[in-house]
């Protein structure tokens, strides 16, 4: 088994086409083929189910993908130390954020890093922090810019970079629109809540606090993107335990009522292996400068 064809194997298993899997690698569609065909009778196993449209993991495909995207990740790693300890920053950089999630402005960030690293290419995606800080332990991200949920696995380091507190978001004509003060989480039992699914932090932080008092934390309308969230919130189908700079997408569509919580804390932070790769190491100097700054 060669690293090639590792490579060539988690190319077909990410697209699920042979021909992109082809064209993201630059080769042949007929030389991939022949080159998954030959792992395949290497293991004595099928790794992919193929139709006209689309290529699937089989059980054994599935079993081994990990490992694969793992040591081709460190086949990658070790390159791109060669290549700093030359002084240029090359390979691929891959990174995961939560939506909306406050701190850096990301976008800005990565266009400045572009221009001084030209030769890494960057890879972006969207998950859940619970889920992100998984990936980054696993391997298969190289940063990740996440909230802290509480515990983190070792090979994980979280560098917090901003910080702020929980509002309760809710349409103009609820009741708790008009409070001036802050509101307790005992006072929102029986609400309809809206929220994002399991693994997004701003769930997992709401669902302990309400735990930790003793209340129902039902979340009947769940979404997976903060758009949707202000949607239904704005047309008053429930309310939303949220950080405090969702309030600032629709300051005039919705009122905001801070809620106070020992848990209720959210804390960006980027998440990246303990020895991190040389371009993660870049970026991570980028996005802590300055170290501490309030949310946007």
């Amino acid at each position: 088994m060669e690293l090639r064809q590792l490579e060539h194997f988690v190319a077909v298993a990410e697209h699920q086409h042979f021909t992109r899997a082809a064209e993201s690698l630059q080769i042949s569609q007929s030389g991939l083929s022949a080159s998954i065909r030959a792992l395949e009778a290497e293991l004595g196993t099928t790794l992919f189910t193929r139709s006209t449209r689309r290529v699937q993991l089989t059980p054994a495909g599935t079993a081994m993908l990990e490992e694969s995207q793992r040591a081709v990740s460190s086949a990658a790693a070790a390159r791109d130390a060669v290549l700093a300890v030359r002084g240029v920053l090359g390979g691929t950089l891959r990174i995961g954020t939560e939506q909306c999630l406050g701190g850096p402005h990301l976008p800005r960030e990565l266009a400045d890093f572009r221009l001084s690293h030209p030769a890494v290419s960057v890879r972006l995606g969207f998950a859940g922090s619970t889920q992100l800080i998984e990936q980054v332990a696993n391997g298969l991200l190289d940063l990740a810019l996440v909230a802290d949920c509480g515990a983190t696995p070792s090979a994980v380091e979280l560098l917090p970079v901003a910080s702020e507190g929980f509002v309760v978001l809710c349409h103009p004509d609820h009741a708790l629109a008009g409070r001036r003060d802050r509101v307790d989480i005992g006072e929102l039992a029986g609400e309809t809540f809206v929220g994002f699914a399991d693994g997004w932090a701003a769930r997992v932080l709401a669902d302990r606090a309400f735990a930790l008092d003793g209340i129902a934390h039902s979340v009947e309308l769940e979404v997976g993107d903060v758009g949707s969230l202000l949607d239904l919130v704005g047309y008053g189908l429930g309310i939303a335990v949220v950080p405090a700079h969702f309030a600032l997408k629709r300051p005039e569509q919705l009122a905001a009522v801070p809620v106070v919580h020992d848990a209720l804390v959210w804390t960006t932070a980027i998440a990246v292996p303990r020895r991190a790769a040389p371009a993660a190491a870049a970026l991570v100097g980028r996005l802590r400068r300055p170290a501490l700054v309030p949310a946007a």
